[in-house]
C-alpha cells in the first residue's frame, strides 16, 4: 500500500465509533479513581467528554479542527492545583487500559500512548 492510501491512527482504530466509546470509557475509569478524580469536581463532564472527543479524533488524524486551548493552558490551573507526574501517569494507564478493553492492538495503542507522552511537559507546565 503506498503512502496516500495508507490509514491514520484515526481510521486503524475504527475512526469516530471507536473514540467515542474509549472517551466514555476512560472518563468511567477516571472519575472511580480517587488519586485523580478530585481534579474533575468542577468540571461539567458532559462538556469535557465531547471536548476530548474532538481533541483526540483530532490529534488521531480525523480531518476535524480543533480550535480548544493547547494543552499548557488547558490544564495550567490543574497544575496550581498540584498536578504532577503520579496523575500525568495514572491518566495513561487508564487510556492504555480502555484502549486494551476495547481490544485495539498493541501498535496502535503504543502510538497512542507515544502522542500522550508528547504532551507530558506541556499538560505539567514543564519548561524543558
Amino acid at each position: 500500500m503506498n503512502s496516500i492510501m495508507e490509514k491514520n491512527l484515526f481510521e486503524k482504530i475504527g475512526g469516530m465509533a471507536t473514540v467515542d466509546i474509549a472517551v466514555e470509557i476512560f472518563y468511567l475509569k477516571v472519575l472511580a479513581d480517587d488519586a485523580i478524580s478530585h481534579f474533575f469536581r468542577w468540571t461539567n463532564m458532559d462538556a469535557q467528554i465531547a471536548r476530548q472527543k474532538v481533541f483526540l479524533a483530532y490529534v488521531f488524524g480525523a480531518p476535524l479542527n480543533y480550535s480548544g486551548k493547547n494543552m499548557r493552558d488547558a490544564h495550567a490551573h490543574l497544575v496550581k492545583r498540584g498536578l504532577n507526574e503520579s496523575h500525568f501517569n495514572a491518566v495513561i494507564g487508564h487510556l492504555v487500559s480502555t484502549l486494551q478493553e476495547l481490544c485495539i492492538g498493541e501498535d496502535l495503542i503504543d502510538e497512542v500512548s507515544r502522542i500522550a507522552e508528547n504532551t507530558r511537559n506541556d499538560v505539567l507546565g514543564h519548561t524543558s
